[in-house]
């Protein structure tokens, strides 16, 4: 039988999110200075000296993003269409994850976790950057289904990491517990971030283990982050360790990202793959319940759309 979504989500039951991907334009640029994430991109803006100026895309692909097309076309018919082609309806990301046979190995090789820029992130992400990069309605509708799914305000012995983290974090207004850790790339982003109890700056491209003990956490947030992630499985699987049995995975995505360092396999990908890209993931690195798709995105075609 098909998995139902529910409202509630439990560890190992994790949460993703896909995006509308479309084509890269200078009027694509926002003030959060992320970009929409797409394959039909063929080239890159980067900021130089000269200003801005355009760059061939180096375009990343191994074995798996080969198996991956076959494996999306093969399981891309529920009831007769293609839920691939129709990825911008509403709801149609919601069936990707549903009775998926999953290969028996991970389908992905180490070429579709490289970036167009391998340099450093601590580099990248030295300077604050104190911006949203999502749009307004995104972020609404994120924060609304934090408000459905978060244990309540105050309550004892409650405790959330927000990895990926920075100034904010998009929960809901007043929201406090005891622990709230935040785990990101830049010192300056994380002291403003008004619900952290405590933060870590750390690079998980380099060092996946997180720094916590066992069972530590009822809910683990990532916003429009994991598509960075160059060692995802390394990444999920150390989130099992950490979540307490019955826990909450949120791991949340759009169509925004700094294109040089978002992975090969996510940039040449579209909406329902990386529902399912996200959903391997959990599905890999074992310890959660079979993963589930969630389509909040606030206004389809006209804002962000947003996925969890």
């Amino acid at each position: 039988m098909a998995n139902h979504l529910t409202n509630t989500l439990h560890h190992r039951l994790p949460v993703l999110t896909s995006v509308n991907l479309s084509l890269f334009s200078i009027s694509s640029v926002t003030s959060s200075c992320a970009f929409n994430c797409g394959p039909k991109y063929t080239e890159i803006l980067n900021r130089g000296t000269g200003g801005y100026r355009t760059a061939k895309r180096r375009l990343v692909i191994g074995f798996g993003a080969s198996f991956w097309a076959q494996f999306m076309s093969m399981a891309g018919n529920v009831g007769g269409k293609s839920f691939i082609a129709s990825a911008r309806q509403k709801g149609a990301i919601e069936q990707v994850l549903t009775n998926v046979e999953w290969p028996e190995q991970f389908p992905f090789k180490d070429e579709d976790f490289q970036r167009f820029d391998e340099s450093p992130d601590t580099l990248f992400y030295e300077a604050p950057r104190f911006v949203t990069h999502i749009d307004d309605p995104a972020i609404a509708a994120l924060t609304r289904y934090y408000s459905e799914v978060f244990p309540p305000i105050n309550t004892p012995g409650v405790a959330l990491l927000d990895m990926c983290s920075s100034w904010v974090s998009h929960f809901p207004a007043g929201y406090k517990q005891e622990r709230v850790v935040g785990m990101g790339l830049n010192k300056k982003e994380l002291e403003r971030n008004p619900v952290l109890t405590e933060y870590i700056v750390q690079d998980l491209n380099v060092n996946p283990k997180l720094p916590f003990e066992d069972n530590s956490f009822d809910v683990i947030t990532n916003v429009v982050s994991v598509d960075y992630l160059t060692k995802p499985i390394d990444v999920f699987k150390e989130m099992s360790r950490v979540l307490k049995t019955g826990g909450l995975a949120v791991i949340s995505f759009s169509n925004r990202c700094f294109f040089t360092k978002a992975i090969s396999i996510w940039t040449s990908t579209g909406d329902a793959d990386h529902a399912m890209i996200v959903g391997a993931y959990f599905h890999y690195a074992g310890g959660f319940e079979p993963p589930q798709a969630v389509d909040i995105s606030p206004n389809p075609g006209r804002s962000d759309p947003m996925y969890i």
